[in-house]
């Protein structure tokens, strides 16, 4: 029998999408454990949540590191201590370097409020109602040293109404958030998901284009 593989969750602050995902865990331990969580807030909620739910945590502050490749060493070697398959940004307001990046290519994957290639960086949501759009959303994508830039897994959009601000908005992605990134990591865990040449295979064949949630039907969910 397969063994359940592990992953790290790395984040900054509240840890919704950490929660989603302990949520997830909880009915599909078989495939996969939520092996370490790090944080590189010492004060981020995120970190209670985990405690909560008896997963090992570790803060690695990085205001503490004279400069960016210390800090990203210093938590690669928390994350290969344990024996991690997968690495999942929930939220982790850290840059990362290239090298970085690259020891974990094809084995990480990020969150990003946004239909990728639009809007990488922060603000979105402001950034999608001052463009005049009709719809916004979030892409789940592989994490390489391009910035926001790595090959999108999933997506899933949300109308944008005349009467939406800032905050509303965050909160209709967060929604869809919370469905789409458990799923994505259950893909991975059940070996459907892979990174290769810069591309997403899926069960064997590329993506020409990302997975849409609200085109995959119950099974898939």
């Amino acid at each position: 029998m397969k063994q359940p593989i592990r992953i790290a969750v790395l984040i900054s602050g509240n840890g919704s999408n950490l929660q989603t995902i302990i949520d997830h865990q909880k009915q599909h331990s078989h495939e996969y454990e939520i092996a370490l969580v790090v944080s590189n807030k010492a004060d981020a909620y995120g970190l209670i949540r985990a405690e909560k739910a008896h997963i090992p945590t570790e803060i690695i502050e990085h205001s503490k590191f004279e400069h960016r490749k210390a800090f990203d060493y210093a938590l690669q070697m928390a994350i290969d201590s344990k024996q991690i398959d997968l690495v999942v940004l929930a939220g982790f307001m850290r840059i990362l370097t290239p090298a970085f990046t690259q020891h974990f290519l094809g084995k990480m994957i990020n969150i990003h409020p946004s239909l990728l290639p639009k809007y990488t960086g922060l603000n979105t949501h402001q950034r999608a109602l001052e463009a005049g759009d009709t719809e916004h959303g979030l892409s789940i994508h592989f994490v390489t040293p391009e910035l926001d830039g790595g090959p999108v897994i999933l997506q899933a959009t949300v109308p944008i109404t005349e009467n939406d601000t800032k905050e509303s908005l965050k909160e209709k992605v967060h929604q869809k958030e919370h469905l789409a990134y458990p799923l994505v990591i259950q893909w991975f865990a059940q070996n459907k998901l892979q990174l290769k040449n810069n591309q997403v295979w899926f069960q064997q064949t590329v993506l020409s284009k990302p997975q849409q949630l609200h085109h995959l039907n119950d099974q898939d969910i």
